[in-house]
């Protein structure tokens, strides 16, 4: 199409519990080839602890990373990397997104749209600052989301959204890394 800019690289942050070193993550390296990947740990993690950081903590650590990784590529800015990461990371990326930074894309991998048991308390407040296309790509039986949930707040989200779920999978869906890395890798192919 026209107009369109192609994308340069993908940048992926795990989730809360998790580093660069996570199954999934990793597998999306081979399955993205020939395009660059970038996996980020965050700065809690490195240094050993196990709770999070608050969000703008992470969004900042996040951006920083970022930066170093477009200037890795060489290019003048991020608008033709695409962002996101496994829950917690996808999330972060999301809000970074949402508050203006420029990205091809998100690729969001089992977003927590609420705690578990607690579907009331949505993490929804940024979704209508979200210009660019989205992939939300989850287990079909992921407590923090099902899909039934997702369809009814994604409508809010300016940019296209394209919704995948792997069958009977969780949270962290057992098995499915070959099938993520197609998913994602047809997707990002999709908006070049």
């Amino acid at each position: 199409m026209a107009g369109r800019r192609r994308v340069e690289g993908v940048f992926l942050a795990p989730g809360a519990g998790g580093d660069s070193t996570h199954h999934t993550l990793r597998s999306l390296v081979g399955a993205l080839d020939p395009l660059p990947v970038h996996l980020m740990d965050f700065p809690y993690r490195l240094a050993g602890r196990r709770a999070p950081d608050r969000a703008p903590v992470l969004v900042e650590a996040m951006r920083t990373e970022l930066e170093r990784f477009r200037e890795r590529l060489g290019v003048l800015d991020t608008s033709r990397i695409v962002l996101g990461g496994r829950s917690m990371g996808g999330r972060i990326s999301s809000i970074l997104a949402a508050g203006g930074q420029p990205c091809r894309g998100l690729a969001l991998l089992s977003y927590p749209l609420h705690p578990i048991g607690r579907p009331e308390k949505l993490r929804i407040d940024h979704f209508g600052e979200i210009g660019v296309p989205v992939l939300f790509l989850s287990g079909d039986r992921d407590n923090f989301g099902s899909p039934e949930e997702f369809g009814r707040h994604v409508g809010v989200i300016a940019g296209p959204v394209t919704q995948r779920w792997i069958a009977g999978g969780r949270h962290d869906p057992a098995g499915a890394d070959d099938e993520i890395g197609v998913i994602v890798g047809e997707w990002v192919h999709s908006i070049r």
